[in-house]
C-alpha cells in the first residue's frame, strides 16, 4: 500500500457488521438480462427457436447465468435457468449421441422447462456410426447394427418422445463419416436409412411439433447423382434434413438445395465448427475458444444467409430449429445474439 503526500497510510475502510455482509446466494440465478434482450426476443416470429449445443460451461456467467459456478454444478442446475434466457427456446442434448438415454432421462429434463420449450436430441452413434470405434476414436470394425430400425426405435425415438412429450422438437440422425466401401455403395446405404426412418413412431400425436431429421458429414450425399436420391428418401418418411454448419460439409448456400426439395416444411440446423479449424478441428478449437466467453471467429456470411433463410422459412409459417456450438465462433450464447438480431431485420424488410 503506497504512502499518501504527508507519508502516513491510509486507514483501510471499515468492515461491515456482520449481521449487514450480503449473503451469498446458493444454487444457478439468471444473469441481468436487459430489455433490449426482451425486446430483441418479442420481436423474432414464433416460430423459431435459436438455442446452444447442451449449457454446461462456466464462461457464460454474465451471459446467461450470474457468479461462477463449476461445470458439474451448471449440468445439473444450469437448464431451467438457461431456459429463461428471453432468446433460448431450444437446446441440443448431445450427451444421448455416446449412449442411449432412458426415458425418464429425458422426463427429468422436460421437467425443468416450460412449455413452449424445445429439445433437439442426438440419436445414439450405437446406430448412426458404419464403425465400432476404440477409444481413441479409430474405426476398427463395421457395426453390425448400423441403421438397424428396431434398435433406434427402443434406444432412441420410443424413449425421447414417452420421456419429453409435447416439448420433443428434433430427433436428429447425424450420421457419422462413412467408409469409402460405403460411400462408393451410398445408395444402398440410402435405401437403408428409408427403412430406418420409415419404422420409427409415429410424432405428432405424442409431439405436434417434433420432426426427424438426418445431418451427414461427407459431401457425397448431396452430389448430384445422390442429391434426388436423398430428398426421397427424406420426404417418403416425413423427415427433413438438418444444415450441418461443419468444416466437413460444403458451405450453406451447397445445402439449401437438398432443404428446397423438402419444400414446404421445417428448417433444422446444427452450427457445429468453424472452418477455419479444419474437419477435424475441434480440440483445436476447444483450445484456442475456452472458457467460451466471447467471439473469436465471426462469421458474418453465414449469419446473413442463415438469417435470410430463417426469415423466408418462418415468414411461412414453418418451425425452424438452430442449435449452435461455442466451436461456431466461440461462445454460442453471443452468436445467437447475432444471428437473433439479423432475423429480426430480415424479418422487418419483408414484411
Amino acid at each position: 500500500m503506497q504512502e499518501d503526500l504527508f507519508g502516513a497510510l491510509p486507514s483501510p475502510p471499515p468492515a461491515p457488521p456482520p449481521d449487514k455482509v450480503p449473503p451469498r446466494r446458493a444454487g444457478v440465478h439468471p444473469a441481468a438480462w436487459g430489455d433490449d434482450l426482451r425486446a430483441l426476443a418479442a420481436r423474432l416470429p414464433p416460430t423459431l427457436r435459436l438455442g446452444t449445443s447442451s449449457w454446461s460451461y462456466p464462461g457464460w456467467q454474465g451471459l446467461v447465468w450470474e457468479g461462477a459456478h463449476s461445470e458439474q454444478l451448471l449440468a445439473k442446475q444450469g437448464l431451467p435457468v438457461y431456459a429463461q434466457h428471453p432468446l433460448l427456446r431450444t437446446v441440443s442434448i448431445d450427451r444421448s449421441f455416446y449412449r442411449p438415454l432412458t426415458a425418464s432421462d429425458y422426463a427429468r429434463y422436460a421437467a425443468q422447462v416450460p412449455v413452449d420449450f424445445r429439445f433437439v436430441v442426438k440419436a445414439p452413434s450405437l446406430v448412426t456410426d458404419a464403425l465400432v470405434r476404440s477409444e481413441d476414436g479409430r474405426g476398427r470394425e463395421p457395426n453390425p447394427v448400423f441403421l438397424n430400425p428396431q434398435l433406434a426405435a427402443q434406444e432412441f425415438v420410443a424413449p425421447a418422445l414417452e420421456g419429453l412429450g409435447a416439448l420433443t422438437g428434433v430427433l436428429v440422425f447425424q450420421l457419422s463419416p462413412l467408409p469409402w466401401t460405403m460411400l462408393d455403395r451410398l445408395p444402398e446405404v440410402l435405401e437403408r436409412l428409408r427403412a430406418l426412418l420409415q419404422a420409427q413412431p409415429a410424432l405428432r400425436p405424442t409431439a405436434p411439433d417434433a420432426v426427424l431429421a438426418v445431418e451427414v458429414r461427407d459431401p457425397e450425399w448431396l452430389a448430384p447423382e445422390h442429391l434426388p436420391h436423398f430428398a426421397d428418401v427424406l420426404r417418403s418418411s416425413g423427415a427433413t434434413y438438418c444444415l450441418g454448419l461443419h468444416a466437413r460439409m460444403p458451405p450453406l448456400a451447397e445445402q439449401l438445395p437438398l432443404l428446397r426439395r423438402l419444400w414446404p416444411g421445417p428448417l433444422v440446423c446444427r452450427w457445429n465448427l468453424h472452418p477455419v479449424h479444419g474437419p477435424h478441428g475441434y480440440e483445436d478449437a476447444q483450445r484456442l475458444y475456452a472458457p467460451y466467453d466471447r467471439i473469436h471467429h465471426p462469421d458474418p456470411d453465414n449469419h446473413a444467409l442463415l438469417a435470410r433463410t430463417l426469415a423466408g422459412v418462418c415468414g411461412r409459417g414453418q418451425n425452424a430449429y438452430v442449435t449452435i456450438s461455442n466451436h461456431a465462433e466461440g461462445c454460442a450464447p453471443l452468436t445467437v445474439r447475432t444471428l437473433a438480431g439479423q432475423v429480426a431485420a430480415q424479418m422487418l424488410l419483408t414484411s
